[in-house]
């Protein structure tokens, strides 16, 4: 059995989960959410959310010591199906060439501004 080591992204620590766990060659990382820039003002639009997602996203894969470029597999919860089309636009270029395996889901989100959250899997031998 792969040994676990939990990676916290040191701003988020109060919470109850760990941000990313790495188990073997793998890193398993929590949802992230887009909704507040790094002041904690609110970010309004689906492009700018998950803009926002992607860069809170790769600061945890920074911390964990890989990139955007080591995952394999994305989720992305939408609150809004009308939101796909923005959405994609904006996920295209963080990921412009080498594009990961990913699910897409209509979800009630945890914080009714939050319009996108995403979590991914790195595969990091």
């Amino acid at each position: 059995m792969a040994r676990k080591e939990f990676i916290i992204h040191p701003t988020r620590a109060d919470l109850p989960y760990s941000a990313a766990v790495r188990s073997g060659d793998f890193i398993f990382v929590s949802g992230t959410l887009g909704h507040v820039d790094a002041a904690g003002n609110p970010i309004n639009g689906i492009a700018a959310q998950t803009i926002q997602c992607l860069e809170n996203l790769n600061r945890t894969l920074e911390t964990a010591g890989v990139s955007l470029g080591d995952v394999v597999k994305t989720t992305v919860f939408l609150s809004n199906f009308d939101d796909f089309a923005a959405m994609n636009e904006a996920y295209v270029k963080y990921f412009p060439e080498s594009r990961p395996a990913r699910s897409t889901a209509i979800a009630a989100l945890v914080r009714r501004e939050a319009l996108v959250e995403i979590e991914c899997v790195v595969y990091k031998p």
